[in-house]
């Protein structure tokens, strides 16, 4: 998917924005470079023992200093949208046929409207960026054929081009294992998110103030997190 599908922005705005398309669960930036995003479960580290939150340190650097790529940890706040929760509570007052259990939950919805008016309930999620750079060659073998070949790019150099992109997840793939295992030591899960739910992150980054954003399944259900 193109990014000017994602984002709602001028052409002069598009410019700055260094993302080309989305493809097969990769973000591929313009300069074709491709990124992998996990998103990583918390820990709830005031809970832990010094020595807990000791050993948590120890393995979270021994993490970072194990890796020989660059990695990009980002955290997305964002105000909760209660009105699905709303609009289900509000089903089931009307399937209720118990008249006292019908004024308790109707009494429960203006609880919940009155504190979300009076409170920025926020929820967060964490990421892992992990980046992938091809070669060099392998970013211009495509332009250099297609201006030797004119505007006719043959089956061949497409097929190359497939399988250079192909080769590249491979290698991007490599290095989200390593670190899915190392934040595993740390006591973290973290799942790769799929083409539909980066379309979704990357519209929300984008269109911070758009209405009508696209949703889909909550990633979070794939790390069984409970927020």
């Amino acid at each position: 998917m193109d990014f000017k599908d994602i984002i709602k922005i001028s052409n002069t705005t598009q410019d700055f924005v260094p993302l080309k398309e989305i493809r097969n669960g990769v973000a591929v930036l313009k300069d074709g470079s491709l990124r992998s995003i996990l998103m990583v479960s918390s820990v709830n580290f005031g809970l832990k023992s010094n020595d807990e939150r000791a050993a948590i340190i120890t393995e979270f650097q021994n993490f970072l200093n194990s890796l020989d790529f660059s990695l990009q940890i980002f955290i997305q706040s964002r105000r909760l949208d209660i009105r699905p929760y709303l609009t289900m509570l509000e089903q089931r007052k009307l399937d209720q046929t118990n008249e006292l259990l019908k004024v308790q939950i109707k009494e429960y919805i203006e609880f919940i409207r009155f504190f979300t008016d009076q409170n920025n309930v926020m929820t967060k999620n964490f990421f892992a960026v992990v980046p992938y750079t091809p070669a060099l060659i392998n970013l211009k073998q495509g332009g250099l054929l297609s201006r030797a070949l004119g505007k006719k790019t043959t089956t061949s150099a497409r097929d190359q081009a497939d399988r250079n992109f192909e080769e590249s997840v491979a290698q991007l793939n490599q290095r989200q294992n390593v670190v899915r295992n190392g934040l595993l030591r740390v006591g973290l899960q973290a799942e790769p998110l799929g083409t539909e739910e980066l379309i979704e992150i990357y519209f929300k980054i984008f269109n911070p103030g758009e209405t009508g954003t696209p949703t889909i399944e909550d990633p979070s259900a794939k790390l069984g997190v409970n927020k």
